[in-house]
């Protein structure tokens, strides 16, 4: 099944920290012990991924965030991109500003609502913002959740590999006919990830450019 994330959601936008966001707090209160920062692709906004917290179980502390760049229209990008040329070109100083503003996000999410353990995802662009933020500051997230994404050349230069490093925990998920962002770029995160010795799931599904309630259940398996 094929989910729909472009679901309204009926709950209050938060705006006091650095990133807007939804959340769906733990039930009950006492049980919070981790969190599940969610962030969607390129032309989407915060409801896109909220719309998943259905599939999570109820003690989980979950945030879908907004990214800062506005498109118009109520779509938002972490950083613009120009697919012009066949291939994705990215605005690199928007997705440095960007990442800056997810680490001081989690930073703000772990003061505000008493967290340790907090897991970084998202979809596409989502995915990729995943990973340039936990493998360039891995004592920073429990591990990563990477749907449909790519790692960017443009911040290997700063992966150094750590102990930290090698205990970081990757959830990496593809569609094997996505037209988006082909499965190369899926193969080659695995490949490349593989060659950081973190820890790595990897998984492959007869999709598109989307998410589907087979993979949403792997990645809850996953988090255990």
């Amino acid at each position: 099944m094929v989910i729909s994330t472009n679901q309204p959601n009926p709950v209050a936008l938060q705006q006091d920290l650095v990133l807007q966001y939804l959340v769906k707090e733990p039930q009950p209160a006492s049980s919070k012990k981790k969190a599940l920062i969610l962030m969607h692709g390129v032309g989407g906004n915060e409801e896109n991924m909220y719309s998943l917290n259905g599939y999570f179980p109820g003690d989980l502390l979950l945030i879908s965030a907004r990214g800062p760049n506005a498109l118009g229209g109520g779509r938002y990008a972490w950083f613009e991109v120009d697919f012009s040329t066949g291939k994705p070109v990215i605005n690199e100083q928007q997705e440095a500003e960007s990442r800056g503003l997810i680490h001081q996000f989690i930073r703000q999410v772990k003061q505000k609502y008493a967290v340790e353990d907090v897991y970084l995802g998202g979809f596409s662009q989502g995915a990729i913002m995943s990973c340039s933020v936990g493998l360039t500051a891995p004592e920073t997230v429990k591990g990563i959740i990477a749907m449909s994404g790519r790692i960017l050349q443009q911040i290997r230069p700063s992966v150094q590999p750590t102990p930290v490093l090698a205990s970081l925990n990757i959830f990496v998920a593809h569609g094997l006919h996505d037209s988006v962002l082909p499965i190369a770029y899926g193969r080659e995160a695995k490949a490349y990830l593989e060659s950081l010795n973190v820890k790595l799931s990897y998984n492959e599904y007869p999709i598109a450019h989307q998410i589907t309630a087979e993979e949403m259940a792997d990645v809850v398996a996953w988090m255990g």
